[in-house]
């Protein structure tokens, strides 16, 4: 600093001819100056208290509230801080400046002050004004200083614009003359509460003359207060329009979801809902439900918290299915999501999460699966097979039916094509290709398939289209029953009326031939005794035998075909089995099958039906022939004779090719065969094995170690009579 000398011209004027104006104070002791730079200092430290009071107070509900960090607002308040710093230094200097020259002042009491050193302190009182309006200007946020009256004292940069108008144009004049909002009356009902705090934090909506869009401010007001009276009003304002218009936007949203949201404390206790949440759990209000226990919602009461978190979750994403219970006591099922909320410095605060109502899904798919197993249980139920086949013709549904049916299992049909399955049935893919090509809407075919086991089954099919839910044609669905047995029997009814017609023809043949039979074999016995060479006597001899034998066949074939008498009689197995040889030598001759019977000499007698005992060997000759025929030209058929102790037995013996083991067990059951169908009854054996147990006797089938198969018939020997 410039000090004055005491010898100097300008300190040789005289005082009076000083212009008034420009005379410093001369009753500024350094006391007061040091009282100054204390009181300065004092009013910076409690700006900066009150500005981080006062942003805390407003910022700290709403920083909980939103779902975002608000990182760049702290280091707003850094900023603000370090330039507040740089202020005061530069104020302290300057104010130390003034206490030197002060006391340059006071060393030359009585002489006046220098015209350099009372520039040179105009200088730094001026300095020091623009400094603060620059610190002032450089804040973003908007402060002014407002008298009781409502007259703007000072304003910065940010308010200048926001109004509109340059500094010059704003201070001395009324706030009301650049404000719509807050109006005039609201301002002044709240006077008097803010001259008793002297003290207020929170948003305000403005609106200015100059635009119609409100804004919202979060304000600071401190009162300005000079000897213990308030004198004005300070104001910092930070514009949070666009924060608000997110936290309206978000609160909009929130409460008008279908779905129910929720934020929550870690230990599950609801913080907020809305209506959504509130209407579905059944409550009244809001309120009534954020005022519940957390357990409270729970299905269980004793169980921990169904909203809570474990102590060790860190707080990541949750997506999962709860149930919680509403006002009246009924459980609901939700989908939840929920997420973890931290603060700025990364304190788990809250979680937030919506709820999706699913009872009544859960619900409608518990009745689409007891549908579905109902019509399971139905389709299984059903005693025909069914089949859906698509348009690629791949089996896409097989019914467990098909076991029974065919000795598949479902699995092993299922993505096939018709084509690809062992031993398929062209009339079946012809029945489908019909259908599937609409040629026919709803058709039917018979065909033969053939089990698993090598038996042959008679079935129908039904087939119709299947259309899908938009009404296209989806694939063909086909139902299929096993009309084995309902053939077998029609060939059985047929068969019978066969035999029973052939009966009564050869009953009446025999009759018709008995007569001529008679005359010949008396008339070759007179010509017999007439003819005296031997060659004649030969040929008559001749005639006669062939005369009888043709009577025996005639006797046979009467025999066979009358009806059976009442009752059991003592017949002779033996008999019985030549009987059926005579009757069936003409189609054993033709397949040049040749017969060893031998029969064991005493052979007893049996009780029993000579008819159905004659029926029983006729089936197990016919087996045996039918047997060698599918292996050779020629053969053998060994029937012996024999008893055992209380039994007598018939065995019949063929040089066929044996029986498969695998369906050894299975060939005495009705209408099993393995021919085609047309073919074979499947009943021969059925009906031998229930002849011989109304005859208390038993049938067995083997296979012969050297080949061939071996059936064997037992009965007990009848008791000798007296």
């Amino acid at each position: 600093m410039i000090q004055a000398s005491p010898g100097s011209p300008r300190h040789s004027r005289p005082p009076q001819n000083r212009p008034p104006q420009n005379r410093p104070p001369q009753n500024r002791p350094p006391q007061n100056l040091e009282r100054e730079e204390s009181q300065l200092w004092r009013w910076i430290l409690l700006f900066m208290v009150l500005l981080a009071a006062g942003f805390a107070a407003l910022a700290w509900e709403r920083l909980e509230s939103l779902p975002y960090h608000l990182g760049p607002m702290a280091l707003g308040v850094l900023i603000l801080s370090v330039l507040l710093a740089v202020y005061a230094y530069g104020r302290r200097r300057e104010v130390g400046e003034l206490k030197l020259l002060l006391q340059n002042l006071q060393e030359h009491v009585g002489a006046a002050p220098s015209e350099d050193q009372l520039d040179q302190l105009n200088e730094m009182i001026a300095r020091s004004q623009r400094s603060f309006k620059e610190l002032i200007d450089s804040l973003e946020d908007g402060a002014c200083a407002v008298s009781l009256d409502g007259t703007l004292r000072t304003v910065n940069k940010s308010v200048s614009d926001l109004v509109g108008l340059p500094y010059t144009a704003i201070v001395g004049k009324k706030f009301f003359d650049f404000l719509e909002e807050p109006t005039r009356g609201s301002v002044e009902a709240g006077l008097a509460r803010f001259l008793e705090k002297r003290h207020w934090a929170g948003t305000v909506r403005v609106r200015f003359k100059s635009s119609a869009r409100p804004l919202y401010f979060d304000c600071v007001l401190n009162a300005i207060v000079k000897s213990g009276e308030v004198v004005g009003v300070s104001v910092l304002g930070r514009d949070v329009t666009g924060q608000h218009e997110k936290e309206l936007r978000f609160t909009e949203l929130f409460e008008t979801l279908q779905e129910g949201a929720y934020f929550s404390t870690p230990e599950g206790r609801l913080l907020d809902a809305n209506p959504a949440l509130v209407s579905i759990l059944g409550y009244a209000t809001k309120e009534e439900l954020l005022a519940l226990d957390p357990g409270r919602l729970n299905v269980d009461p004793a169980e921990e918290p169904v909203l809570g978190r474990a102590p060790d979750d860190r707080g990541g994403v949750r997506a999962r299915e709860i149930t919680l219970r509403k006002k009246d006591g009924t459980p609901a099922a939700f989908l939840e999501s929920s997420r973890a909320v931290w603060d700025a410095s990364g304190k788990l605060i809250r979680y937030q999460g919506t709820l999706v109502d699913i009872t009544e899904r859960r619900k409608l798919e518990r009745q689409l699966l007891q549908q579905e197993e109902f019509r399971r249980h139905l389709l299984e139920s059903f005693p025909d097979l069914i089949l859906v086949v698509d348009l690629q013709e791949r089996y896409t549904f097989v019914s467990s039916r098909v076991r029974d049916l065919l000795g598949y299992r479902p699995e092993d049909l299922l993505g096939k094509r018709i084509s690809e399955t062992e031993d398929h049935s062209p009339e079946l893919a012809a029945l489908y290709h019909e259908v599937a090509a609409g040629t026919e809407i709803f058709g039917a075919a018979e065909y033969g398939a053939r089990h698993r086991n090598g038996s042959w089954r008679t079935m129908r099919a039904s087939a119709s289209q299947l259309f899908d839910a938009d009404s296209t044609l989806g694939g063909v669905i086909v139902s299929v029953r096993d009309i084995t047995t309902e053939k077998k029997l029609e060939q059985q009814i047929v068969q019978s009326e066969r035999l029973a017609a052939m009966g009564a023809m050869i009953g009446g043949v025999a009759h018709e031939l008995n007569n001529p039979l008679t005359s010949i074999l008396g008339v070759s016995e007179l010509l017999q005794d007439s003819q005296t060479t031997d060659a004649a006597r030969k040929q008559v001899a001749i005639l006669q035998q062939q005369a009888r034998r043709a009577a025996e066949i005639v006797h046979n074939l009467t025999y066979f075909s009358s009806p059976p008498a009442p009752g059991k009689t003592r017949v002779s197995l033996g008999e019985i089995a030549e009987r059926t040889l005579n009757l069936h030598a003409y189609s054993l001759r033709k397949n040049s099958i040749a017969v060893d019977f031998l029969r064991e000499p005493g052979v007893p007698y049996v009780e029993g039906d000579p008819h159905q005992l004659m029926q029983v060997f006729l089936n197990l000759i016919l087996n045996a022939e039918q047997a060698i025929r599918e292996t050779r030209d020629r053969g053998t058929l060994r029937i012996r004779l024999g008893s055992s102790g209380e039994s007598v037995w018939a065995s019949f013996h063929d040089d066929g090719p044996g029986i498969p083991a695998d369906i050894l067990a299975s060939i005495f059951d009705p209408f099993y065969t393995t021919k085609r169908p047309g073919r074979g009854t499947g009943l021969g054996l059925s009906i031998c094995k229930s002849v011989m147990k109304e005859h208390n006797g038993t049938i067995e089938a083997a296979n012969a170690p050297g080949g061939g198969a071996v059936f064997t018939v037992t009965l007990r020997a009848a008791a000798t009579s007296g």
